[in-house]
C-alpha cells in the first residue's frame, strides 16, 4: 500500500497522456478496429508483454502474476462511435447510419474521414441538409437526426455516379475528427475519451509493472475491445482461471450524480443492475485508505464490457471503474487528476 500512498506516479500519468493522444488519433469506429488493434500490440510488445489479437480482432496481454486459477481480467474498450454509408444520394451526399450512440445533433459540423473498402481515404464535412442560415429559414427548427444530415464530401462531385467513381459505396465507414487538446491546467478534451482514456491507463499499469519489475500475487490480463459501443465487445474470450473481471471505462459526470473529472468514479449500479457488492466495498475501503480521491455513482443509461462477460455466460465477479467524464458521447472531458486516481486505485486493489 505504501507505494500507492507515496510514489511519484508523474511519469506514468504523462505515458498515459501521450498513449491517449496516440490511440484518439487512430480512427477506431466499432468494427473498424484493426489499426488500434495493430498498435495495441506493438506498444504492449515495447513494453515487454505478451499480446495476441483475438477472432474478433480485439487484443488481450498477460501480465503475469502468482494465483493462475484467481485471475482477473481488466477490460477497456479502443472503439469508438461513428457511422457508416447508408446512401449516396443523387446529388452525391452521402446519408449516414449511426454506430453506436452518435447522436445527429452532435456530428452536425465535425469534420469527418470517409474509410473505402479499397483502403482510399477522403475528407468531408457532416452538415445539415441546406445548412446555409442565409439560405434556409428553417436552420433554428430543423430537427437534427440522420436523416436531417448529411456528409459532404470533399472532393469536386455532383451526382451519385461521381461519388461511386471515387470508390464511395454504402458500408464504408465514417469516422469523426477527436479534436483532441490537453490543457496546461490538465483537461483532457476530446471525442472519444469514452474509452480510449481507460485503454491508455491500463498500458500506463503495465509500464508500472514492468518498470518497477512487479509480479502481481493474482494473475492480471488485458482485454482491449472493438465492439464496446454496440454491446458485444467484452463478450470473449475470458481466459482460463478468471474469477473476477472488470470494466475500466468512463466515470458519469452528470445532473444527479457527484462524480468530477478530477476523481476515480465507482459504479455501483447501471441500466444491467448491480456490481459485485462486495468489490465495490472493497474499492471504498481502499480508496479512503489511500487518500484516492473518488466517488461512488449510480449510472442510469449505461452498460459495459464485463455486463457482456456476464451476460455470455462466464461466472465471475464484476466491476466498474473510471476516471470521471463529462459531456460523454459528445465533445467529452476529463482530468489529469481522474487519470491519476483511477490508475492509483487499481494499484491499491491489484498489488
Amino acid at each position: 500500500m505504501d507505494r500507492v500512498k507515496n510514489e511519484n506516479l508523474k511519469p506514468y500519468v504523462d505515458y498515459i497522456v501521450e498513449q491517449a493522444k496516440a490511440l484518439l488519433a487512430i480512427d477506431s469506429p466499432s468494427g473498424y478496429g484493426k489499426d488500434v488493434s495493430a498498435y495495441l500490440l506493438k506498444e504492449l510488445d515495447r513494453l515487454g508483454f505478451r499480446g495476441w489479437k483475438t477472432r474478433k480482432g480485439s487484443v488481450m496481454a498477460d501480465l503475469g502474476g502468482k494465483a493462475k486459477e484467481d485471475a482477473v481480467l481488466l477490460e477497456a474498450h479502443c472503439d469508438t462511435l461513428g457511422a457508416m454509408v447508408h446512401e449516396i444520394k443523387s446529388n452525391g451526399h452521402l446519408k449516414l447510419t449511426n454506430i453506436g450512440g452518435m447522436q445527429a445533433n452532435n456530428a452536425e459540423t465535425e469534420n469527418v474521414r470517409i474509410i473505402t473498402k479499397s483502403g482510399k481515404i477522403y475528407e468531408g464535412t457532416c452538415q445539415l441538409t441546406n445548412p446555409s442560415v442565409h439560405v434556409n429559414g428553417d436552420y433554428k427548427t430543423t430537427p437534427r437526426t440522420w436523416d436531417s444530415v448529411e456528409v459532404i464530401v470533399d472532393e469536386d462531385i455532383n451526382s451519385r455516379e461521381e461519388a461511386k467513381a471515387l470508390g464511395i459505396m454504402a458500408g464504408d465507414y465514417v469516422c469523426f475528427e477527436p479534436r483532441t487538446r490537453v490543457t496546461e491546467s490538465g483537461y483532457i478534451k476530446s471525442r472519444f475519451l469514452d474509452d480510449k482514456l481507460s485503454s491508455a491507463i491500463l498500458l500506463g499499469f503495465a509500464k508500472y509493472l514492468k518498470e518497477e519489475n512487479i509480479t502481481p500475487d493474482r494473475q492480471i490480463y488485458l482485454h482491449f475491445t472493438i465492439y464496446e459501443e454496440v454491446g458485444h465487445g467484452g463478450s470473449a474470450p475470458v481466459p482460463e482461471g478468471v474469477t473476477e473481471a472488470w470494466s475500466v471505462d468512463m466515470g458519469c459526470v452528470g445532473e444527479g450524480l457527484t462524480c468530477t473529472e478530477r476523481q476515480v468514479s465507482i459504479c455501483a449500479k447501471d441500466k444491467g443492475g448491480p456490481y459485485n457488492y462486495d468489490i465495490v466495498s472493497k474499492l471504498v475501503a481502499l480508496a479512503e485508505e489511500n487518500g484516492i480521491d473518488y466517488a461512488v455513482d449510480i449510472y442510469p443509461f449505461y452498460g459495459s464490457d464485463v455486463e457482456a462477460t456476464l451476460k455470455a455466460g462466464y461466472d465471475i465477479r464484476h466491476a466498474l471503474i473510471g476516471p470521471g467524464v463529462f459531456a460523454s458521447h459528445g465533445y467529452e472531458r476529463s482530468h489529469k487528476d481522474g487519470v491519476l486516481n483511477t490508475l492509483r486505485l487499481i494499484m491499491a486493489y491489484m498489488l
